[in-house]
């Protein structure tokens, strides 16, 4: 499923003021693609990805699915929170869509087990959030996105919370699980090699206003795991990133400090 997104803003009431969160952003993603957005912090980025995920509108502008629908629903997000529910364990955590969609018992449960197999949680079918580590908790939100068969899923973030250990091993599993489902996934991320380690293409996002500065693609062979980084291909491109990142964060930096 392609994405199609043109001259799409946002503005937000504040007070008697006007927010301007999105000045206008155009871009479009491939089927199948695994498409990155990194920006500065307040550009927009997850805004962006609500009004995506159908959890925001625009205030102008447009933003099309193109393509024949294969799949059961259109959007699933991953937040950056695991947003599972306490009161449930973890097999009952993963069927959301399926019980929205009123399907038998045994059929939430059959979905609940592959997909904890595919994310390699089965063993831990019965166990409650609380009981689970922050990587853990982060694989059973994937495998509830992937439960609910999107033809696209955001990902906010996903990684923001965890140790740098756990967000690399979680880089190559999601890396292994997209390999075998080839979804469209949209991720955004301040993180620049994440964001390389994982994408076809990023967009660059300048400050807020949001708006898309430029789409880069990510020239690094592909199957890739952590030895990835030390590709020389690698650095160049998160180097590319970077140049064009910096002046926009620094922008944002200048316009955050308090007037003298």
């Amino acid at each position: 499923m392609r994405i199609v997104i043109h001259n799409l803003t946002k503005e937000f009431e504040k007070g008697e003021s006007t927010l301007r969160a999105l000045g206008g952003v155009s871009l479009e993603v491939r089927d199948r693609e695994f498409f990155g957005i990194i920006g500065p912090t307040g550009c927009g980025k997850t805004t962006l990805l609500h009004i995506i995920a159908g959890l925001d509108s625009a205030t102008t502008g447009s933003l099309e699915f193109v393509g024949e629908k294969r799949t059961q629903a259109m959007v699933s997000m991953v937040f950056q929170d695991s947003a599972l529910m306490p009161w449930r364990n973890v097999e009952d955590n993963v069927p959301l869509g399926s019980e929205f969609r009123k399907e038998p018992p045994s059929v939430s449960k059959r979905i609940a087990g592959f997909f904890l197999e595919v994310v390699r949680m089965l063993d831990f079918g019965s166990a409650k959030p609380h009981e689970l580590s922050g990587g853990m908790k982060q694989k059973v939100a994937i495998a509830r996105a992937l439960a609910n068969d999107p033809e696209v899923i955001v990902m906010d973030e996903p990684f923001a919370s965890l140790d740098a250990q756990t967000r690399l091993i979680l880089r190559e599993e999601l890396l292994r699980i997209w390999e075998r489902d080839k979804k469209t996934v949209i991720l955004v991320t301040h993180n620049i090699e994440e964001a390389v380690m994982l994408c076809d293409r990023i967009a660059v996002m300048s400050a807020s206003p949001g708006v898309v500065k430029c789409v880069l693609p990510v020239d690094v062979r592909r199957p890739r795991t952590i030895r990835s980084m030390s590709d020389p291909d690698f650095a160049r491109c998160v180097d590319k990133i970077w140049e064009m990142l910096r002046d926009e964060v620094d922008r944002t930096m200048r316009h955050s400090r308090p007037s003298q």
